[in-house]
């Protein structure tokens, strides 16, 4: 453990978390981020690659650092949240954070059992199990890493994001003998051009989005250096370090897949429904890119999961803490095995039913992540005294400007 005047170099433990945020960001979404975000044709696509690094990476920071602003150091979010803006606020924002993340836990748990149910009946050529039985089997095995502690959880994602890293660059690259310039020629006007972007901006926000973990990072990272100065320069660094594995690492395979396809080829894609592995598997009949579907989709919705899990958990137990709120001390670890048990029989039940509606319910929650990643953190920057330091900097208007775009296009798009 380093104290203060400890060396700032980055550590394995700042890799590691950073691969841990990696695989938050990267679900399965990923398999259709290249079919929403390239429909609109290259050049657009460019623009968004430019501006999504610098924003993924100054909304992040800026949210640690509001976690990492409290006087009581060890604060979660929820806390921190209590701490500046008083006990109603917390109390609204914390409940907002839980519904804005807890759907998306859902959708994984659901998702999960599918992708897997998929590979023994596609790829295996074996009956569909009972689906009450898998779903349980997949959903306790996730909550029970989350409750072996946080460096297993760690350790586990690291295994798992590596290959999920590998398997996307991998991809990426197979793809460049198929390149066409088709999509270099789709010229779109000024106007439909700037309302691409603007349309486009929350699915790129929310690809690249990994606050769920954000609050327990930045406390493991003052656990680990103790000192808030050391902690926040080691925090922004491991930042830094995500933003650019997700700029490389997504974009390209993004790139890749744009420049393979025309821009019928991705409507149509849109049109199915399906993941664009499962769109190229069929176009160049190739049985190994189907193969990779299901594998790339239950790495990164696995890795994702615990990300989202502890944002969740965080949400859960916060509002828990401040409805009971009777002065006594709260027995944390019964309180963690509480809210697995709320997690396991939720969202074994979701998993079980499989409805129609969970993406409708995500999308209702994703004006309240963009609020609480883009604008609380500036906020606060401006009216709270323990972040004065940060005023005047330039990413503060970039970063509350592009919050502003993700929120509006969010909310036009679900009207």
């Amino acid at each position: 453990m380093l104290t203060k005047g400890s060396h700032d170099k980055v550590r394995k433990f700042d890799i590691i978390w950073a691969l841990n945020l990696f695989g938050t960001a990267v679900g399965a979404g990923v398999l259709f981020l290249p079919i929403n975000a390239g429909m609109a044709g290259f050049w657009p696509l460019v623009v968004m690659a430019i501006i999504v690094g610098p924003m993924t990476y100054f909304s992040h920071r800026a949210l640690s650092r509001f976690v990492l602003s409290s006087s009581k150091p060890g604060s979660d979010i929820t806390e921190v949240v209590e701490e500046h803006f008083g006990k109603n606020a917390g109390k609204l924002i914390t409940l907002l954070y839980f519904f804005a993340i807890f759907p998306i836990l859902l959708i994984y748990g659901n998702g999960i059992t599918n992708t897997v149910d998929s590979f023994i009946v596609n790829q295996l050529g074996m009956a569909s199990p009972n689906r009450v039985i898998l779903s349980l089997v997949l959903i306790a095995g996730l909550i029970s890493v989350m409750l072996m502690g946080e460096k297993i959880m760690l350790k586990i994602t690291e295994f798992l994001v590596y290959p999920l890293v590998f398997i996307l660059f991998a991809l990426s690259v197979y793809l460049i003998p198929q390149w066409n310039a088709s999509m270099l020629y789709e010229m779109p006007t000024a106007i439909s051009f700037i309302s691409t972007l603007w349309i486009t901006i929350p699915v790129l926000v929310f690809s690249f989005n990994h606050s769920p973990a954000i609050s327990s990072f930045s406390q493991s990272q003052q656990r680990e250096y103790i000192d808030v100065t050391t902690a926040e320069l080691h925090t922004s660094k491991t930042l830094k370090m995500t933003s650019s594995i997700l700029l490389i690492f997504v974009m390209f395979f993004v790139f890749s897949c744009v420049l393979t396809l025309t821009p019928q080829d991705l409507a149509l894609a849109k049109s199915q429904n399906i993941s664009i592995l499962s769109f190229l598997a069929n176009k160049f009949d190739n049985p190994y890119i189907s193969y990779f579907g299901p594998f790339v989709a239950f790495l990164a919705i696995t890795s994702s999961f615990f990300g989202h899990y502890l944002g969740a958990k965080e949400g859960l137990e916060g509002l828990f803490t401040k409805i009971v709120d009777n002065g006594k001390a709260i027995n944390r670890k019964k309180l963690d095995y509480g809210a697995a048990l709320f997690f396991l029989l939720t969202l074994w039940g979701v998993a079980i039913i499989n409805p129609s509606i969970l993406g409708l319910i995500e999308s209702l929650g994703g004006p309240i992540i963009a609020a609480i990643l883009f604008i609380m953190p500036m906020y606060a920057i401006r009216h709270i005294p323990a972040m004065q330091r940060y005023r005047g900097a330039a990413s503060n208007i970039f970063v509350t400007i592009m919050g502003l775009i993700a929120i509006s296009a969010v909310v036009y798009g679900l009207f």
